[in-house]
């Protein structure tokens, strides 16, 4: 078994393969108050009552746009697991052809994510995660990393108007029944969910008009299934994607 650690700004999505199969699926925070030891803990004792212990961990390997989190999560595995994890970055195989103008900007989880839509769904494709940010990534019927596009997140909108403002709530982000809302908990979420989908649509749309061809939309994040629910743009939710995404990487290794 491997271990497949997703590190982002808000939250670490930890998956474990038994070779081409997720076996287990785990979500923590992604805090710097938290020490190796911290995670440690938290993650022996979850995968126990999944009856997995670390000696039946062979490998990991770690995608991160959280670099200040990166020495955190190396040193559990190393003392807990007793690997030495891959990091995705310059240097190592992806299998994925990058065409962009500094290969290097990439966010890591970008790439692991168009590997797996490009091994599992083929290309050509868009490949859309809706985390934090939300992240538009084209992907050739050659595997070739085209670029794309970076918007903010649903979550990060609705964390801004609450912050931003002195008067608006905090609001479950959830579909509301009419964009026509009657009260200020629907308002906001007519103005953040609809909006949120517009842009995804638009960006969509647009990206298929300057490619010029027909694109497969992938949608992953904790957020996608939002999307899909109320627009027919995603062909795809894979709220595992970039877990399948590193363990392939892996197994070029």
């Amino acid at each position: 078994m491997i271990i497949a650690l997703d590190v982002g700004n808000t939250n670490t999505k930890i998956g474990i393969f038994d070779g081409d199969k997720l076996a287990v699926s785990l979500r923590m925070s992604s805090s710097m108050s938290k020490t190796g030891d911290e995670y440690g803990f938290y993650l022996i004792g979850m995968l126990k009552n999944k009856d997995i212990t670390p000696d039946d961990i062979d490998g990991g390997i770690i995608s991160s746009v959280n670099p200040n989190l990166n020495y955190t999560f190396e040193h559990m595995l190393d003392y807990y697991f007793g690997i030495k994890p891959y990091i995705v970055g310059s240097g190592i195989r992806t299998g994925i052809n990058v065409k962009y103008d500094n290969p290097k900007e990439v966010g890591a989880d970008r790439i692991v994510g168009c590997v797996a839509a490009y091994n599992i769904y083929g290309g050509p494709c868009i490949v859309i995660d809706c985390g934090t940010a939300t992240t538009f990534n084209v992907v050739t019927a050659n595997g070739e990393f085209s670029g794309g596009a970076i918007g903010v997140g649903l979550k990060s909108s609705a964390d801004a108007l609450y912050t931003g403002t002195a008067k608006l709530p905090k609001v479950e982000l959830t579909v509301p029944k009419s964009v026509i809302g009657k009260n200020t908990i629907t308002n906001m979420q007519s103005g953040l969910v609809f909006g949120y989908v517009s842009m995804v649509e638009g960006i969509v749309a647009r990206i298929k008009r300057e490619f010029g061809s027909d694109l497969k939309v992938i949608a992953t994040g904790g957020l996608s299934e939002i999307v899909a629910s109320c627009s027919k743009v995603i062909d795809v939710v894979d709220r595992t994607l970039t877990l399948k995404g590193l363990n392939i990487v892996y197994r070029l290794q």
